[in-house]
């Protein structure tokens, strides 16, 4: 069975930490480790951050989370790609290595007027 959770929230700095937290309680419910949980954290402020920078301040962005058995999911977006730079902008590089390092899958998919992300985290237990 497939669990999910949307959160759409304000492209504000304050509500990172609501994203941070969900992301972190839907972690820990998989039974992931601290270890594991410490990554999901990473990767889902480094994908805040990528999303609230390519939209105008206080519009919203949609946080989709999908949990099945070992396997959390995160689809960020549709966020405009023109505002902050598409795909292969220095910051893209940047989000691409940080998000690489810390999740099983990363995807940035460009279609030159949008961007989305989509981030695999599987628990080793």
């Amino acid at each position: 069975m497939t669990d999910h959770v949307k959160l759409t929230v304000p492209a504000r700095e304050e509500f990172a930490r609501t994203v941070r937290m969900t992301a972190a309680a839907l972690a820990g419910r998989m039974g992931m480790s601290i270890d594991e949980v410490e990554d999901v954290r990473i990767a889902v402020e480094e994908a805040f951050v990528f999303a609230i920078g390519r939209v105008h301040d206080g519009e919203p962005v949609t946080f989709d989370f999908s949990v099945e058995d070992r396997t959390l999911s995160l689809d960020v977006g549709p966020v405009p790609a023109g505002v902050s730079g598409g795909a292969d902008s220095a910051e893209a590089r940047y989000a691409r290595f940080i998000l690489e390092s810390v999740c099983d899958t990363f995807e940035l998919e460009d279609s030159g007027s949008a961007c989305s992300l989509k981030l695999i985290k599987k628990a080793a237990r």
